[in-house]
């Protein structure tokens, strides 16, 4: 029990102490004292004018860095630190809106109704611990022992219960305050149930405003101002650049494919000499996920490996072993271990083809020189005077804020984090390493996110009014032919105008709609109007459509009587959250936020160039 409580702490003063040498070391060497511009006072953002301090940010980001490390168990590359920075932003963010909140609502947390939760409702983390389960389900007797123990306390383990209940039980009784008036009626019940299971099916004509020609169409300068204007959110983008980069690969020779062949034959004679498969496996396999139950695949059929390793499988015997089989993964030792029809059961083992320690001293020994002429310079020049000395290609590419670079379908790390994080049009990124080789980047060009300007969308902006007069000039053809089909036939009048007629398969109000789409006026239409009926023309986004309803076929009332209770409650727990949802959502866009994120780390970025 002791030791479950010490499991329990661990995390707490993992936490602790991340959070403290963070912002001791981020003190000491980042700049933030003296006579910085940036200082452990400096206000990273403002929350309807609650102050959140820059060093808070930091710690916070910190947090969740270690943390994602010891998952991870590796070192982050730029991307994903910044993704987890933006999360800390938006988590603090969050907090003080709710804080600001339970203030206003009165919601507070008394001490006598934190032990009564964590009496009874432990977290979840808690509940999943093997050490306190009886017969693989949680035991409370046990845990609520551990709460009692003196370790408990000694430890930290309160402390860190007090905090989670501390956050949860006021979210909780927030939670219950938005949404303990909503309710369903059996109205609404039985209209989702229709919205499901009423189906239609239809005859439609369609005019699209594809067909109309970009030369019929005039849009005016005007014209476009009036549209940009009345959709300036639809037109907010994030952040876009174009950066220089130059790659120093990892090089794999022959010899380097000799040498892990070899390898693998030396493990096969192992195993042919008595070493069991699994021992070997367990031990030399690099796909840990099959390695750590001794090389075993799941059991199936064709279709589920690459071709090269199926054929070499598919020929072996049960029992037997195969010569070395290379895919792109590596080189595989494959046995069978059962073969069923066209199943079979069987173990690999797979060595990675890596370069030599030779080859990887001279792509560092390049790496090296393209550091020292080029990382972290301000001039563009340089960037271009090394890739030129070491006979690099320099590849331009779009980079997205928010998306991590891609070049020929091979992720490019921390560069597109570098780009966004305070770099300016000409500098050079460190030199990043991975797994493939060694990227460097120049900054060519920079457009801030957010609502640009007309000047930038205006193409964008003149092709959607185009659009939208093209559909308006569909619609005298469509109301000529609505007007002909319901004296004569939508058919007879399509045939003679030289249209066609779609008839879809049957659909429901919720589904595709092929020709017609989805959710739209047109699909509505099917629902609303006669059996029979030959619609007005309806205008939807891009097409105008006349629409004839040939059969529709109601829902099973007696089927919807007897799943109503399910239903009802499944239906009120989704409206409940998102009731909740939604008042977080508009909380934090009604919400004053003030963001200087960018504007601290491009003065950290030249105090650091600085020095």
């Amino acid at each position: 029990m002791l030791k479950a409580m010490r499991s329990t702490a661990k995390y707490i003063w993992i936490a602790i102490a991340a959070t403290f040498v963070g912002g001791f070391l981020l003190y000491e060497t980042s700049g933030l004292i003296g006579q910085s511009p940036v200082t452990v006072n400096s206000i990273v953002a403002e929350v309807n004018g609650e102050k959140i301090p820059y060093l808070t940010w930091e710690n916070a980001a910190q947090r969740l860095e270690t943390q994602q490390q010891q998952r991870g168990g590796r070192s982050l590359t730029l991307d994903e630190i910044q993704q987890i920075r933006d999360q800390a932003f938006e988590e603090l963010v969050a907090d003080a809106l709710l804080q600001q909140e339970y203030a206003r609502r009165g919601i507070r947390v008394t001490d006598e109704e934190i032990i009564a939760e964590a009496q009874s409702n432990p977290p979840a983390e808690v509940m999943q611990d093997p050490q306190l389960q009886t017969e693989g389900r949680f035991d409370i007797q046990k845990y609520r022992r551990l709460l009692s123990s003196p370790a408990a306390r000694q430890q930290g383990a309160l402390v860190g219960l007090e905090g989670y209940y501390r956050t949860e039980i006021p979210r909780q009784k927030l939670f219950e305050q938005l949404a303990t008036d909503v309710y369903v009626t059996d109205d609404r019940l039985w209209t989702t149930w229709q919205d499901r299971y009423d189906s239609a099916q239809v005859s439609f004509v369609a005019f699209r405003a594809d067909q109309v020609p970009d030369s019929s169409v005039k849009v005016t300068d005007a014209e476009s101002e009036s549209y940009f204007n009345a959709h300036k959110k639809e037109f907010e983008r994030p952040g876009r650049a174009t950066v220089s980069v130059v790659r120093i690969p990892r090089l794999i020779t022959a010899a380097d494919s000799a040498a892990v062949r070899d390898k693998l034959l030396a493990l096969r004679r192992e195993i042919v000499g008595g070493v069991k498969f699994e021992e070997v496996a367990k031990r030399e396999s690099i796909d840990s996920v099959s390695a750590a139950d001794g090389g075993k695949l799941p059991r199936g059929g064709k279709g589920r490996f690459v071709p090269a390793f199926e054929e070499a499988a598919y020929k072996l015997k049960v029992g037997e072993l195969s010569q070395p089989v290379l895919t792109q993964f590596g080189y595989h030792l494959i046995r069978v271990d059962e073969h069923k029809g066209d199943t079979l059961a069987m173990r690999h083992i797979l060595l990675k083809i890596a370069p030599s320690d030779s080859s990887l001293t001279l792509t560092d020994r390049r790496a090296d020189s393209l550091s020292r002429i080029a990382a972290g310079q301000d001039k563009p020049q340089r960037f271009d005077s090394a890739a030129k000395l070491l006979g690099l290609p320099v590849r331009q590419a779009g980079v997205i804020e928010g998306e991590p670079l891609t070049l020929d379908g091979r992720y490019v790390p921390s560069v597109s984090a570098w780009a966004f994080g305070g770099a300016r049009a000409g500098e050079s990124s460190d030199l990043y390493d991975a797994e493939d080789g060694f990227y460097l980047a120049r900054l060519d060009t920079l457009v801030p996110g957010g609502s640009p300007k007309l000047a930038t969308v205006k193409e964008e902006v003149r092709r959607l009014v185009a659009r939208e007069k093209k559909v308006a000039s569909l619609l005298p053809a469509a109301q000529a032919l609505a007007t002909a089909a319901v004296r004569s036939s939508l058919e007879a009048e399509a045939k003679t105008r030289g249209l066609v007629v779609a008839k879809p398969a049957a659909f429901t109000r919720v589904g595709y709609v092929d020709g017609l789409g989805q959710l739209n006026e047109a699909v509505g239409a099917a629902f609303g109007l006669p059996v029979g009926a030959v619609s007005a023309p309806i205008t939807t986004r891009d097409a105008v459509f006349v629409v004839r309803v040939d059969r529709r076929v109601n829902a099973d009332r007696a089927a919807w009587e007897a799943q109503k209770k399910t239903q009802r409650e499944a239906l009120l727990q989704q409206l409940r959250q998102q009731r909740v949802r939604d008042y977080l959502d508009n909380m934090r866009k009604s919400a004053k936020v003030s963001d200087k994120r960018k504007e601290i780390q491009g003065q950290l970025r030249r105090q650091a160039a600085a020095s």
